[in-house]
């Protein structure tokens, strides 16, 4: 099976900061090392009730992040709550748990209230409740995001490791598509096994004939899609069903488009991403030459274990 991207990840199982904190870099100044994004921004709001009041999400995946509420003055009677909310998607948010921040009222305003965020997600928000009367408030999200002269490099070594550690196992670590091509139907059985595991999706699967013709199959009528976990993925006929019929065009006659990979850098197991930690502190570390082994080649057995049970043994 001939395989083609289509569409690259448009995100890496590891964060720039996360391989900086890994390689102990930082800016070398404190204004260097975080960044900070109103979600709510400062000023007079007016009653919301039912946390109505919604924030700016911000993409806190491997980053240390703290949640600043800064109180001014509440109207007579009024109170201010605010909670932190969660997301994989940037999309569907739920409520982080734990994540009130104590209820600001005329007794306590004129205040800052912090809370470091220590959940999974890669998003964060705030919902904010204003009762009684208008109050003045804002909440911020500061992130550790230290910004140094080797980014660009660093940026470059994550995509370079994730690609290694994909040529190990055998997989797709992250969302991305291909186009996967076969000179033929099978000639016999009922299913055709895809690459890279975790299969996501199939986009389509079209045939041309020997007349140039193309034909877009059915999804659940003309095969069915057999996802299979975080092993290889399958097209399978459905009961009673085959193969189109016809002449196929000399070249590159058939084409499946998959969606393959972890939907988000949170799904990578761990273990993967400490190996992808270890291949790229490696490159950063020896950019100009690395340890051959007497086997000819460079090695890092503890990748190797990591790696061990994550490898797709059925190469497609």
């Amino acid at each position: 099976m001939k395989t083609v991207q289509f569409t690259a990840p448009a995100t890496e199982p590891i964060s720039l900061s996360e391989l900086k904190t890994h390689l102990r870099i930082d800016s070398g100044t404190f204004a260097g090392n975080v960044d900070s994004t109103q979600s709510v921004a400062p000023g007079s709001h007016a009653i919301t009730e039912g946390y109505a009041l919604i924030g700016t999400a911000v993409d806190v995946l491997g980053y240390s992040a703290l949640v600043l509420l800064e109180s001014g003055t509440n109207g007579a009677t009024g109170t201010v709550d605010v909670k932190i909310q969660e997301s994989d998607d940037n999309i569907t948010f739920t409520d982080w748990t734990g994540g009130a921040f104590t209820q600001v009222t005329t007794a306590n305003d004129n205040a800052t209230y912090e809370m470091a965020y220590t959940g999974t997600k890669q998003y964060i928000r705030v919902a904010c409740k204003v009762l009684l009367a208008a109050c003045e408030f804002g909440v911020s999200v500061v992130r550790n995001a230290a910004a140094v002269t080797e980014d660009a490099l660093l940026t470059a070594i994550i995509t370079a490791a994730r690609e290694h550690i994909e040529d190990i196992t055998g997989r797709a670590l992250i969302t991305q598509a291909w186009d996967c091509y076969l000179d033929a139907w099978p000639g016999w059985g009922n299913n055709i096994v895809l690459p890279f595991g975790n299969l996501q999706s199939v986009t389509h699967i079209k045939w041309t004939d020997s007349d140039g013709a193309e034909t877009t199959l059915t999804e659940n009528t003309d095969y069915l899609v057999e996802t299979s976990g975080d092993g290889n993925g399958r097209i399978v006929l459905p009961y009673g069903g085959s193969w189109p019929s016809g002449t196929l065009y000399p070249s590159n006659p058939i084409v499946i488009r998959i969606v393959c990979g972890w939907a988000s850098a949170a799904a990578v197991p761990f273990k993967i991403k400490a190996a992808l930690l270890l291949v790229a502190g490696d490159l950063y570390e020896n950019r100009e030459a690395q340890n051959i082994s007497s086997a000819g080649y460079q090695q890092n057995r503890a990748v190797d274990m990591l790696l061990a049970s994550s490898r797709l043994w059925v190469r497609v």
